[in-house]
């Protein structure tokens, strides 16, 4: 979601923690990657795996419900499409946590010149 200023709304720890444990899976972070540049059917992606079709549908859950990823029918199949707002809103977050930590960084470089 987009506030009126064109920033990212703040997420709530809830959508934080289901981002990040959806992200936590390497063949979670590679659909999400395919569904960026593409959108593939679910037996396309699942067809990318060594897994069943079965382990790639609950992956596919687990992002939708993250909000990373959304799926719509078309026919029989079921596409899967990237939702690279969501992927920002969690690099602002990640940028706040770097500002946060360059700025101690910078208060002790301060302190070690004072000496």
């Amino acid at each position: 979601m987009v506030a009126r200023s064109g920033q990212p709304t703040a997420l709530s720890d809830a959508e934080i923690d289901r981002i990040f444990r959806a992200l936590a899976d390497a063949t979670r972070r590679d659909i999400v990657r395919r569904t960026l540049s593409g959108e593939p059917t679910v037996s396309e992606l699942a067809s990318s795996y060594d897994m069943s079709f079965a382990a790639v549908q609950k992956h596919v859950a687990v992002l939708e419900e993250a909000g990373l990823v959304t799926k719509r029918r078309h026919g029989r199949e079921r596409l899967v499409r990237g939702n690279p707002d969501t992927l920002r809103r969690a690099q602002s977050l990640l940028a706040q946590y770097e500002e946060i930590w360059r700025g101690r960084i910078d208060r002790l470089d301060a302190l070690l010149a004072e000496d």
